[in-house]
């Protein structure tokens, strides 16, 4: 089961900009709770404490138990709004839950080993670096390792290649791109492609006969030349 984190939020804050900025000068994040109960719930919790609480293995898939007006609330975080560039949490949306509940979720990739194919002189390619996932609330995975070892230069692996995790279902189209090996754009540049080496044939094809016309010519002019 994933260990729960316990945070304490304060209830009765007035919503709107203003006092949301009064509140983060006080080192508060305002929040919300929805989902389970009849209406969403303006909340606020202490800045240090929630960072801690988002900053574990788990990020963003932490469960977190809310203590709200003497009431305990499983929650997940679900929209985590930061600061463009400083280091502060500035709103949550907090989604109840419940211990039976399968929740969607977004978990990293990890790739493990050296692929055959960068000691080649390949390029790694990572058009995703996480995907999403269905599973058990309390069994929400930290990541998936995904083994590169065996990658060629030219060999992809998708998200049907993800390794089986018990109680979880890869969400995303079974074709998506995880990872890749591909040539080095120089060495795409060096090597002609068909088309070109079709159109140098052709050219070649076109001198060798504009070089036999020319002598055809030639020959026929001195001919001409000669009956006069």
């Amino acid at each position: 089961m994933s260990e729960q984190i316990t945070l304490r939020a304060e209830t009765g804050r007035k919503t709107g900009s203003r006092e949301s900025r009064r509140l983060r000068r006080t080192g508060r994040v305002p929040a919300i709770v929805y989902g389970k109960q009849a209406d969403p719930i303006a909340i606020d919790i202490n800045h240090r404490e929630l960072r801690a609480a988002l900053t574990t293995d788990a990020g963003a898939n932490a469960l977190i138990k809310l203590e709200v007006d003497g009431n305990d609330m499983l929650t997940l975080p679900r929209v985590i709004e930061t600061h463009p560039y400083r280091r502060e949490i500035r709103h949550v949306d907090f989604v109840a839950v419940s211990l039976t509940d399968r929740v969607s979720a977004e978990i990293p990739v990890h790739l493990v080993g050296e692929a055959a194919g960068i000691r080649a002189g390949g390029v790694l390619s990572t058009p995703r670096t996480s995907v999403e996932i269905e599973a058990p609330v309390t069994n929400i995975p930290t990541f998936v390792e995904l083994d590169i070892s065996q990658l060629e230069i030219g060999d992809a692996l998708r998200v049907g290649d993800l390794p089986a995790i018990e109680g979880v279902e890869y969400t995303e189209d079974p074709e998506y791109t995880v990872v890749s090996i591909t040539v080095p754009a120089a060495l795409e540049a060096e090597e002609p492609s068909e088309e070109d080496v079709d159109e140098e044939a052709l050219e070649g094809e076109e001198v060798a006969e504009g070089e036999e016309g020319a002598d055809r010519d030639a020959a026929e002019s001195s001919d001409g030349d000669a009956g006069e």
